[in-house]
């Protein structure tokens, strides 16, 4: 199959989570592909230095507040028109457990990494419903989203992640329910190398040993990787539906 975005030229793509990481290197990609890029994130001058393109478009939002969604969602209605592709890249990890594990970390993580993305999701898809558009909902998991890793202060993400893995089968059958076309899938990747630890030690600074002990012995995909996966979704026929692409670096040991 030759890998074609032609379809999707023109058309409004919304990636959230793109000012670093795999969003960026996704919202480059996509301009690469004559997409319209809406970028949506906390820090908006990071995505404004992915470049000068007419067709970036970089909007501050935090995901676990819903008001600054709703107000992103409105101005790409009011600026843009329709929605055809979402991309969830908006998350983050927080070192922390069961036993005795802070309240609000576990908040932080559950609100970014599954009711930010249900949010951005219900509000995409009602977008397409509105305008007839057979869109692409893409979310970002990972590999924690299927298994308990076994690293240490990682349980409490891996529990932040089962549930993208049930909202992708979740929204498959309420669409399919309603005969629409939108499809839904995700990526599930092992450890990619991007700033997400960086995040986390701005607010766990005591936890750098784990981070750079953990970075060191752990084998990484490249931002890239997750790029190349988002280009052979969006190339698939209109009758095609990839649920999940798994994927791990050579020598990942979980």
């Amino acid at each position: 199959m030759v890998l074609s975005l032609d379809r999707w030229i023109g058309k409004v793509a919304v990636v959230t989570g793109a000012s670093s990481g795999s969003g960026a290197a996704i919202a480059k990609r996509l301009l690469r592909e004559n997409i319209i890029v809406v970028g949506i994130a906390r820090r908006k001058d990071k995505i404004e230095q992915l470049g000068t393109s007419k067709n970036l478009h970089a909007l501050q939002a935090d995901v676990t507040k819903e008001e600054e969604v709703l107000k992103a969602f409105k101005w790409i209605k009011d600026n843009l028109g329709p929605i055809h592709i979402l991309i969830n890249c908006a998350g983050i990890v927080r070192l922390t457990n069961y036993l005795d594990g802070s309240t609000e970390m576990w908040r932080d993580m559950m609100e970014t990494n599954y009711i930010g993305l249900c949010v951005a999701t219900r509000e995409a898809v009602k977008d397409m419903r509105a305008n007839n558009v057979d869109g692409h909902i893409i979310h970002m998991n990972d590999i924690a989203g299927y298994k308990m890793i076994g690293v240490e202060h990682l349980n409490i993400y891996c529990a932040s992640k089962y549930p993208v893995t049930a909202a992708v089968e979740g929204l498959r059958v309420e669409l399919n329910g309603i005969k629409s076309k939108i499809k839904v899938s995700s990526i599930s990747p092992g450890y990619v190398n991007t700033e997400i630890f960086d995040a986390t030690l701005r607010v766990q600074p005591e936890m750098a040993d784990f981070v750079n002990s953990f970075d060191e012995a752990t084998v990484s995909l490249d931002t890239e990787d997750i790029a190349d996966a988002v280009t052979y979704l969006l190339s698939t026929p209109p009758h095609v539906q990839v649920h999940d692409i798994t994927i791990r670096p050579i020598g990942q040991d979980f």
